[in-house]
């Protein structure tokens, strides 16, 4: 009897998954720290509906003074990248990677300071360390870890870029930087610039 009701349960829970699965996700409202935030109704990909714990809209002044030369804000713990244009108006949110661990997370404030379309890619001497097996350098390409557009951060090694890599997108799977899928990336590419700030939180 008892593996009966083990077998009705998994069914049922393998056929709620997989319902869930085939929506977009379903807005709601909420509270954080007293501030309303929605969460967006968006036809995100199912490896991102995995692996992403929340997905909410967000105002710009809890974290900004202003939106001068825009702002982007990257939330570690839901994966996500918000932007915010410098009229007020636009307001972009991605799915993004984040860094593997807490050793490799940098928080605080920075800005672009460079953009590159097709950036080459050289790892640090500690990634090297870790991976002595990966190459000193790679060109630009589909091959290169950072996609098809690159936003230097003032921080040394530090840039919010693309990635061939799909899978990657809403997991904990960088060496610090904060990945994009190549299409968002290259859309924020655009709506940014030299001097853009940038909070990681």
């Amino acid at each position: 009897m008892a593996k009966v009701s083990k077998t009705v349960s998994r069914r049922v829970f393998l056929a709620g998954s997989a319902a869930s699965i085939g929506f977009p996700a379903v807005a709601q409202n909420a509270n954080v720290n007293g501030a309303d935030t929605v969460e967006i109704e968006r036809d995100v990909t199912e490896t991102v509906r995995r692996n992403i714990s929340s997905f909410r809209s967000l105002d710009w002044r809890p974290y900004f003074s202003d939106l001068n030369n825009g702002a982007v804000l990257v939330d570690i713990s839901s994966r996500a990248l918000h932007f915010w244009g410098e009229d007020g108006q636009t307001y972009k949110l991605y799915p993004s990677s984040v860094p593997l661990t807490e050793d490799l997370t940098r928080r605080g404030r920075t800005r672009v300071i460079r953009k590159v379309v097709g950036p080459d890619w050289r790892p640090t001497p500690a990634m090297l360390k870790r991976n002595p097996d990966w190459p000193p350098y790679v060109p630009p390409g589909p091959d290169n870890p950072l996609g098809t557009h690159a936003l230097y951060l003032s921080w040394t090694y530090y840039r919010i870029h693309g990635t061939h890599d799909t899978r990657k997108i809403g997991r904990r799977s960088s060496n610090g930087c904060i990945g994009l899928y190549n299409e968002h990336i290259e859309e924020l590419f655009a709506l940014t610039k030299v001097g853009t700030q940038v909070l990681l939180i």
